[in-house]
């Protein structure tokens, strides 16, 4: 429930946040730092230091951790209203209150799977990964928007999280809708499918150096408004596996890695096992994973998914995340 926060927390952002309020989730359960900096998600900046502010479900949070609590605070609502008269934008939604805070958080950190059970039965499967464990506790899975993740993740082609990250800024301050201004910097919202499918989207992506990938961010969006659609994306949580990750290859720039991530991190699939170059290294170097070949072949690329998710069993996704 909502506490007073303590004193090192008073030194919040300018944008006048909500009370903080606090879950209780020790760091064997999750780890901010190893969570919201590895990769899952690129709209998460350490504001200060253990404080990290970012976008979810369109609006602005600042999470941190003290001993057994994950703090949290909602930004902006009533300076945004001021603002957005002024500018003649629509007034926000409506303002949420800590219950609803409360389950959206524990949706995105999926906190009803417990972290620490997991851990054990995978050490006690694998002693490669008990001594990798021991210095990486708490590291979950992300429950993301599928929109969200899957057009983060066509980006991810061929390059790194740093420019991944300026990447998915630039996206959303072009596209998305804005959410507030903290220490004069403005906050967008994910882009909403339909602003991605206009005629000149892939011009615009072009302009803001995404390269190759402009053509697949509005190739993919274009398919799913005239197909699928959000809904239908949304509905493939609850399709098998299979099924959702051969839906997603059909989509342009999505290949066997990135359907894994989307599958893994949007839609459930906790048995999605992502493999790029390093986790087929590992597998053959570590794991003497007997996989053909110089190249990571699709064979290959499901041999070594089949091996992960035999030895470490139904969430052999997280494991891999680990």
């Amino acid at each position: 429930g909502a506490h007073t926060a303590p004193m090192k927390l008073r030194d919040a952002p300018s944008a006048c946040p909500s009370l903080w309020r606090c879950l209780p989730c020790p760091p064997a359960e999750l780890r901010l730092d190893l969570v919201l900096s590895s990769g899952q998600s690129f709209r998460w900046w350490e504001s200060s230091p253990g404080a990290w502010t970012g976008v979810l479900g369109g609006r602005v949070w600042t999470l941190r951790q003290d001993r057994d609590q994950l703090w949290y605070t909602v930004y902006g609502e009533e300076d945004e209203d001021k603002e957005e008269e002024r500018n003649g934008c629509p007034a926000k939604t409506a303002k949420l209150d800590g219950a609803e805070t409360d389950r959206i958080l524990r949706d995105y950190f999926q906190l009803d799977v417990g972290l620490s059970a997991l851990y054990r039965e995978w050490e006690a499967a694998d002693p490669l990964f008990r001594k990798v464990a021991e210095d990486f506790p708490g590291v979950r899975v992300l429950r993301q928007d599928p929109v969200e993740c899957l057009f983060s993740f066509i980006c991810t082609s061929n390059n790194h999280i740093s420019r991944i990250t300026a990447m998915i800024e630039r996206l959303c301050q072009a596209f998305g809708r804005r959410l507030c201004c903290i220490d004069a910097r403005p906050f967008h919202a994910f882009p909403s499918l339909s602003a991605l499918t206009g005629a000149d989207a892939e011009a615009r992506l072009r302009a803001l150096g995404f390269g190759y990938r402009a053509k697949f961010v509005s190739g993919s969006a274009q398919a799913i408004a005239g197909g699928l659609g959000v809904e239908g994306l949304c509905q493939l949580r609850t399709a098998p596996y299979a099924e959702a990750r051969k839906v997603l290859c059909t989509l342009p720039g999505v290949g066997a890695k990135v359907a894994d991530c989307v599958c893994l991190l949007s839609l459930d699939k906790a048995e999605a096992v992502p493999v790029d170059t390093h986790v087929w290294q590992i597998a053959r170097q570590r794991y003497g994973v007997a996989v053909g070949g110089k190249s990571l072949t699709a064979r290959a690329y499901q041999e070594i998914g089949d091996f992960f998710r035999e030895l470490w069993g139904p969430h052999a996704g997280w494991a891999q995340a680990v």
